[in-house]
């Protein structure tokens, strides 16, 4: 009886069961709903191991993410020269990761053609470096050619698939290029050619020409050149006289027409040295 009394409308016993019943039911349902009801719809506590997919053909996918209850889109492209065409070379998520049933991986597929490039210029450049850009560009070095040259390991030139190739022809990812580079050694000893009667920019040009460069320059004392066209009208090594590539030369120049006077005896008169 008494409790009735306690648990009437207006009493504090009403008043706390009026507030502990809406709560009850509440709580009660929140139970039902997280723990009992949204695991079983959503598969709470179960999850699938990403397969790793690189390698795998696009044809392949569906069926191969099928036994694995994944889905699969196709993300973006790439190239690599070590897969084969349509085949997978990234995914995500990654390969070992957690997901639920249905989940979607994106991939990206190997392009059916390589990208073309412009061939970069490699000559005149160390084999070191030619070594780095190419691997940067994604491109293989293949043979190296050994050839006359006093400096070693310079790249002398560019080969592809046999024949020479000039900087900038576009040719495929993953191609292979072969250079021709110098031995350290240069040619054997040859006979150098004539530059006496020469313009002075001509005797520089042909001195390029035969790998050789120029040593001192002289003008005879008290010749006077400013303003004319210099020639060259005495050289050594002499005419004929025996070289070898990287050899220095030295050159007398003077006008047009100007021979070397004849020697006097005593007289101790001495050509100056062009800076």
């Amino acid at each position: 009886m008494k409790v009735r009394q306690y648990l009437k409308k207006g009493t504090v016993g009403g008043l706390l069961l009026s507030i502990f019943i809406p709560l009850g039911v509440i709580l009660t349902t929140a139970v039902i709903y997280f723990y009992i009801y949204l695991p079983s719809t959503t598969n709470h506590g179960e999850s699938i191991t990403v397969p790793d997919l690189t390698g795998v053909q696009v044809e392949e996918l569906e069926a191969y993410l099928t036994k694995h209850e994944l889905r699969y889109a196709v993300n973006d492209s790439a190239y690599s020269a070590e897969h084969p065409p349509l085949a997978v070379l990234r995914q995500f998520p990654h390969a070992g990761s957690l997901v639920k049933q249905n989940r979607v991986v994106y991939v990206s597929l190997n392009r059916v053609l390589p990208p073309t490039l412009p061939l970069p210029e490699l000559v005149e450049r160390s084999l070191v470096n030619a070594e780095v850009v190419l691997k940067s560009l994604e491109l293989k070095r293949g043979r190296i050619y050994y050839k006359p040259n006093p400096f070693r390991n310079l790249v002398m030139e560019m080969q592809y698939e046999g024949e020479k190739i000039l900087p900038g022809t576009r040719i495929t990812k993953g191609s292979v290029i072969d250079l021709v580079v110098g031995d350290g050694h240069g040619p054997a000893d040859f006979t150098i050619g004539n530059l006496v009667g020469d313009l002075f920019e001509t005797a520089k040009f042909k001195l390029m020409g035969w790998n050789l460069y120029l040593g001192s320059v002289q003008i005879p004392a008290g010749v006077d050149t400013t303003g004319m066209e210099i020639f060259v009208f005495k050289q050594y090594p002499a005419v004929g006289d025996s070289v070898r590539v990287g050899d220095p030369v030295d050159i007398w120049i003077g006008p047009k027409g100007y021979t070397e006077p004849e020697e006097i005896e005593g007289d101790t008169t001495e050509d100056s040295e062009l800076n």
